[in-house]
């Protein structure tokens, strides 16, 4: 457990000095590396660690999840009268939302998805940890990793009030997504979902307190991270997700049968 222990924590402290400094919108990429070493000193093969291309449903549960969240948050705020699309570009906007979803995902499969669902899944499973263990682990460690974002970088603000909800909105994100690494063993999966959920959030509905291209103020009630009524919608998915990949969260738990004779 030493070396999941010193990988997590070198995760956390230089994400930590760079959000310090000032350097928050490149403090993922020290995750490739650390991805990398860890993923060889464990001699992880490429499947263990879900560099797999997963099944339609997976992507298809994957996509939902934004697209479906947001979209209610969205409608919620437009029926409130809290939308102000006095300066909405729809072709700017949704040309925004491809380049920052394309990019994450493409980023995340070797960042946060490598990192906490890739090599950190696999090493705890390696070390006999149960699924649901290393779902809760895996997401603790991921949240963890965004602490500095809210309190140390100055690049990004977050209001007081707002700083439980995006905890909680980011705990419930993070099952969602280790939940979707489970049930398709690919975090291909989880980055597509992951992807989607970022371009459409930090467009549409701004970064922390901040406000995106619908004009959206009330960052605490309907910010898709900050939010209230996310919250309610995440923990949604989660639960039904838990539904859904119920067998293979207690497939670990299943005694093995021996046939003699």
């Amino acid at each position: 457990m030493g070396r999941i222990l010193l990988g997590v924590g070198l995760a956390i402290g230089i994400t930590s000095a760079m959000d310090a400094a000032g350097y928050t919108v490149f403090s993922a990429l020290p995750l490739i590396a650390l991805f990398a070493i860890f993923a060889w000193l464990d001699r992880i093969p490429r499947r263990e660690l879900g560099l797999t291309l997963g099944n339609a449903s997976g992507y298809a549960l994957a996509l939902a999840h934004p697209l479906i969240v947001i979209g209610v948050l969205a409608g919620l705020a437009q029926l409130s009268g809290a939308l102000d699309l006095s300066n909405f570009d729809a072709a700017k906007t949704a040309k925004n939302v491809a380049i920052v979803a394309g990019a994450t995902f493409v980023m995340a499969i070797v960042t946060e998805e490598g990192f906490f669902r890739g090599w950190l899944w696999a090493a705890l499973g390696r070390r006999g940890i149960g699924p649901v263990p290393v779902l809760l682990a895996t997401t603790i460690a991921f949240v963890l990793w965004h602490v500095p974002f809210v309190f140390l970088s100055g690049e990004f603000h977050f209001a007081p009030a707002e700083i439980p909800l995006f905890f909680a909105n980011a705990t419930l994100i993070g099952l969602i997504w280790g939940l979707l690494r489970l049930g398709t063993g690919s975090i291909l999966v989880s980055s597509a979902g992951h992807g989607l959920w970022n371009g459409l959030t930090y467009v549409l509905f701004g970064v922390g307190s901040g406000t995106g291209a619908l004009g959206i103020a009330q960052t605490g009630t309907y910010g898709p991270e900050v939010g209230l009524y996310a919250i309610l919608l995440n923990s949604a998915v989660a639960a039904l997700l838990w539904w859904f990949y119920r067998e293979p969260l207690r497939k670990h738990y299943e005694p093995v049968r021996t046939v003699t004779g």
